[in-house]
C-alpha cells in the first residue's frame, strides 16, 4: 500500500521567521532539469487518493514530475524552482489535488520552469564573482528551523475536560468509531476502513475528516492540592470519509501515531499550524519562580517520568494569561540543610534548579498542554512550570 507524503502547510510560518532564509535559498538555488516538448502524456494507473487526469498535456516551458515516494510539493519546489516557498505555483498547475499535504506515488505534476528563481549559470556577476571571505557563508541560513509542535505532536496531544468526557464530546457533536471491516483486529492503524455513526443526515460528506478522541484518564487529582481536575481526552488520529451514507459513512484511518480502536470519538478536523521553537535563555540557577506558576498535573500516557518531546499537563490555564506558544521554564525546588552537625533541628536553606522548557501548545480556562522542548532530568508531577 502506497503511503501519503506529508507536507506541512503551517510550517511555511516558522519558516518566514528565519533571517535571510530566502535570500540564500536565492544564492544557492540548484540547477534546473530541462523543459519537456510540448504535448500530451499518458499517465499510468496507479493507487491515488485523488481523480488525476488520465492525460497530461505539457505546455510550453514546462516539464512533468510523476511523484516518488517521499516527495513532497515543499521539496519538489526546491529541486525545480529552487525556492521550496514556491510550491503552491506547483499546486496551482495541479488543481485536481484537493489537498497539498497528500500527494502519491504515480500522480503526474505539471511545473513550469518560467517561474524558477536564477540558476547557477544566470547568476549575477555581482554575486557569482564575489571572494569567498566576502560571501555570505551560513550554513544554517540552509536548514529547516526545528520546530517546537508539529502536526504528529497534534495528532498525540492530551488535554483536560473538567465537565467529564461524555460532557464534552456531546457538547462537540461527536461521532463514534462503531466497527472496523477486518473484525478481528482490536487495535487498528493507518490505511484500515473503519465505520461511523454520522451521515448525510449528520452533514457529512466524502472527504470530511475527522479528529479522533479517546478518553485516558477519569477523575484525575492534583498531585499536591488533591483536588479533583476531570477527565483526560487525547488526539489520537484523522480519519477521512470515503462513502457517505444515509446515517453511517465508510471511512478510512488517514494518519495515527497510537493504534485506534472501535469506540473511540470522532469530531469535525481543522489543520492545525506548527509552532516554531523559541527557547529562552534566561536558564540560570536559581531560576526566579513567578508568584503565578503552574504545576504538572499530569503526563501523557500517564507517565510518572517525562523528558524530551512528551506532553504534559499543568495547572494553569487561559484564565491565569498563559496563551499557546509561551514558553514555560520547568523548575525544580531543592531545600538542603545548612545546620551544624548534629542538630535536631538543622536550619534549612531553598534554591531552584532549571530543569527543562516546555512550549503552551493548547489551553483551557484553568490547565494547558505542553509540549516537553528541552530537558536535562526527567520531570515529574508536581514539578514547577513558570513564565
Amino acid at each position: 500500500m502506497h503511503q501519503p507524503n506529508r507536507l506541512h502547510v503551517g510550517r511555511l510560518r516558522a519558516l518566514a521567521l528565519a533571517p535571510g532564509f530566502l535570500l540564500a535559498l536565492g544564492v544557492a538555488a540548484p540547477s534546473l532539469e530541462a523543459q519537456e516538448p510540448a504535448g500530451t502524456i499518458k499517465v499510468e494507473a496507479h493507487s491515488s487518493k485523488w481523480e488525476y487526469p488520465k492525460e497530461l498535456k505539457v505546455p510550453e516551458g514546462s516539464r512533468t514530475h510523476l511523484v516518488e515516494k517521499g516527495d513532497t510539493l515543499w521539496d519538489l519546489s526546491g529541486k525545480y524552482l529552487g525556492n521550496p516557498y514556491a510550491w503552491p505555483q506547483i499546486w496551482e498547475l495541479n488543481q485536481w489535488i484537493k489537498d497539498p499535504h497528500w500527494i502519491y506515488p504515480g500522480d503526474p505534476l505539471i511545473i513550469d520552469l518560467s517561474r524558477a528563481v536564477a540558476t547557477a549559470g544566470s547568476v549575477p556577476d555581482a554575486i557569482s564573482n564575489l571572494q569567498p571571505d566576502r560571501r555570505r557563508a551560513d550554513p544554517s541560513a540552509l536548514r529547516r528551523p526545528e520546530l517546537g509542535f508539529s502536526f504528529q505532536d497534534f495528532i498525540q496531544l492530551p488535554f483536560f475536560v473538567p465537565d467529564g468526557a461524555e460532557a464534552h464530546y456531546k457538547s462537540q457533536g461527536a461521532f463514534t468509531l462503531t466497527s472496523n471491516r477486518r473484525e478481528d483486529r482490536r487495535y487498528l492503524a493507518e490505511g484500515e476502513t473503519v465505520y461511523m455513526n454520522g451521515g448525510r443526515e449528520q452533514g457529512v460528506k466524502a472527504g470530511d475528516r475527522f479528529l479522533i478522541l479517546r478518553t485516558v484518564a477519569r477523575k484525575v487529582q492534583h498531585p499536591t492540592a488533591k483536588r479533583k481536575m476531570g477527565d483526560v481526552v487525547q488526539q489520537a488520529g484523522v480519519v477521512r470519509v470515503v462513502t457517505a451514507q444515509a446515517k453511517g459513512s465508510v471511512a478510512v484511518i488517514e494518519r495515527c501515531m497510537d493504534s485506534v480502536e472501535v469506540g473511540d470519538h470522532l469530531v469535525r478536523f481543522t489543520e492545525p499550524a506548527n509552532l516554531p521553537l523559541n527557547l529562552r535563555t534566561d536558564t540560570t540557577d536559581p531560576v526566579k519562580v513567578a508568584p503565578d506558576a503552574s504545576v504538572v498535573v499530569f503526563a501523557r500516557d500517564t507517565r510518572q517520568n517525562t523528558s524530551l518531546g512528551d506532553m504534559v499537563i499543568v495547572d494553569k490555564g487561559s484564565n491565569d494569561g498563559l496563551k499557546v506558544e509561551d514558553v514555560l521554564l520547568a523548575v525544580r525546588v531543592k531545600t538542603f540543610s545548612v545546620g551544624a552537625d548534629g542538630d535536631k533541628k538543622p536550619a534549612m536553606e531553598t534554591t531552584t534548579h532549571y530543569i527543562g522548557q516546555a512550549l503552551v501548545v493548547r489551553t483551557e480556562a484553568q490547565t494547558a498542554t505542553c509540549r516537553l522542548l528541552r530537558s536535562s532530568e526527567e520531570i515529574l508531577p508536581g514539578d514547577t512550570l513558570t513564565r
